[in-house]
């Protein structure tokens, strides 16, 4: 065998991998998807593995390493370790790297990589891309009503997504970085700490680099302020800050995703607010001890992080049964499509909510705005609650058979890793390693969507050319 006909048995071997790969990206890119971000697990919890990642100089152990790679890249928040002692300088780093490329998302990060594998976005590609902003994108047959993000948009998508986290966390980072000396941090350590403060609010994690997490910083108001600022625009969606970028306050130009979005944050935000002020405030753990303005403000400060922030003053084991109940709720709904925020999203509960509604009044279609969302939009809102449901309840029996804690605490630390939030009881640091992989999966399935993993897994869609006949069965 010459050294020529090698060369081009290898070259040929090569094109037909990249022509697999482009394949890939092309037809299936909710698979690609998955696959791209079970590699990255496997890739930081070989990181985060490395002695040279522990502070103390020796391995971390598997279950820990491959708990803090999913709930980095997933951009979660939960910890297994203590994030502030365990972890050396360049582990530190390399979280925050997994923070930023998790922030990116699932579809956003797989059609960047596509694009590169492929130098193009194919039309299905494009589709899956534009469906991180709307579900429906991901099917095939006609899409009648408005859609977030149009075809020819995408790349300036991805674009926008690249640039707002940048632009977003050096802002964040400038800002918090005086407020940080206010509370007498080392003016290097500071250096080193706004960025990480800024890219953990922006992305919705809520790690926190210093001992004691937020508690030395409980009276700073500025700082607090910042968080909950830095974590509403991570919440919101990438497509609804594009949309915010192109036609600022025009709101009859705002796309109906963008309208409902930003309602339905809002009103969560200010009624997660007024319930936890109500439930909390006679507690002596929580808000009890606190003046009129401190319970207001942390009542806020609560609300917008049990969405998706994950940063906490208060304890959160200290908490009445009944908040554990109203948080898990705000958690399991999340923050906006295509967002660094997990949960079923708001647009999901707000077009069950119009659905709800419009039923409520006899109407023929549900109506927003001067807009009708047809009936398989409302389809994918019930299959990603059932879907969100279904994971919820098989972890929280499986932790609390193995473990035998209260529900309570079980259900509201596996809501929030499911909705990718971060906060605790203090139950997730106490699991043993069967547990810890459980909720691992749990945090890994809330990440990339119900929806996405539903299409990754399905296979092939077949297009149905004859109706059944119909019948109604007896419902309610």
């Amino acid at each position: 065998m010459t050294g020529e006909t090698v060369v081009v048995r290898a070259l040929r071997r090569l094109r037909g991998w990249s022509q697999g790969f482009r394949d890939l990206t092309t037809s299936s890119p909710s698979r690609f998807a998955v696959l791209v971000f079970s590699s990255l697990v496997l890739v930081f919890t070989a990181l985060l593995s490395l002695p040279a990642a522990a502070a103390d100089g020796r391995p971390t152990p598997l279950a820990d390493a491959l708990f803090t790679a999913v709930s980095t890249i997933c951009v979660t928040g939960l910890a297994t370790v203590d994030m502030a002692t365990h972890w050396s300088p360049l582990g530190k780093v390399i979280i925050y790297a997994g923070v930023n490329i998790g922030a990116m998302g699932v579809l956003t990060l797989a059609s960047i990589l596509g694009l590169v594998i492929s130098k193009r976005l194919g039309l299905r590609a494009k589709l899956i891309a534009a469906g991180d902003s709307n579900p429906l994108r991901a099917h095939g047959g006609p899409v009648n009503e408005g859609q977030t993000v149009r075809l020819g948009e995408v790349g300036q998508l991805l674009s926008t997504v690249a640039l707002s986290t940048l632009v977003i966390e050096g802002i964040l980072a400038v800002l918090l970085y005086p407020t940080l000396l206010l509370s007498d941090v080392d003016p290097l350590t500071a250096l080193w700490e706004a960025p990480y403060y800024a890219a953990m609010a922006f992305t919705n994690t809520g790690f926190t680099p210093n001992v004691g997490g937020l508690e030395p910083f409980a009276t700073n108001y500025l700082m607090l302020t910042l968080l909950m600022v830095g974590v509403f625009l991570g919440s919101i969606g990438f497509p609804v800050i594009y949309t915010l970028w192109r036609h600022h306050f025009h709101v009859r130009r705002w796309s109906l995703h963008a309208k409902l979005t930003l309602i339905t944050t809002t009103v969560l935000f200010f009624a997660g607010a007024g319930v936890f002020l109500l439930l909390e405030y006679e507690n002596p753990e929580t808000f009890g001890s606190m003046d009129a303005w401190d319970t207001t403000f942390q009542a806020f400060f609560l609300s917008a992080m049990t969405r998706s922030g994950g940063f906490s003053v208060v304890d959160i084991g200290e908490l009445h049964g009944s908040s554990l109940v109203v948080g898990s709720m705000l958690m399991f709904v999340g923050g906006g499509s295509a967002s660094t925020a997990g949960g079923i999203k708001v647009t999901t509960l707000a077009v069950l909510a119009l659905a709800v509604f419009s039923e409520a009044k006899g109407r023929q279609s549900v109506e927003a705005f001067g807009r009708r969302i047809p009936s398989d939009v409302q389809r994918v809102a019930l299959s990603v609650v059932a879907w969100g449901s279904t994971i919820v309840a098989v972890a929280t029996i499986t932790i609390a058979q193995i473990t035998q804690r209260s529900i309570e605490e079980v259900l509201f630390d596996v809501i929030s890793g499911f909705g990718t939030v971060g906060l605790s009881t203090g139950l997730t640091a106490e699991l043993p390693d069967p547990a810890v992989y459980v909720l691992a999966a749990t945090v890994f399935m809330g990440r990339i969507g119900t929806v996405t993993l539903a299409a990754a897994v399905a296979a092939t869609s077949r297009s149905q050319h004859y109706s059944l006949p119909v019948e109604r069965p007896i419902v309610g």
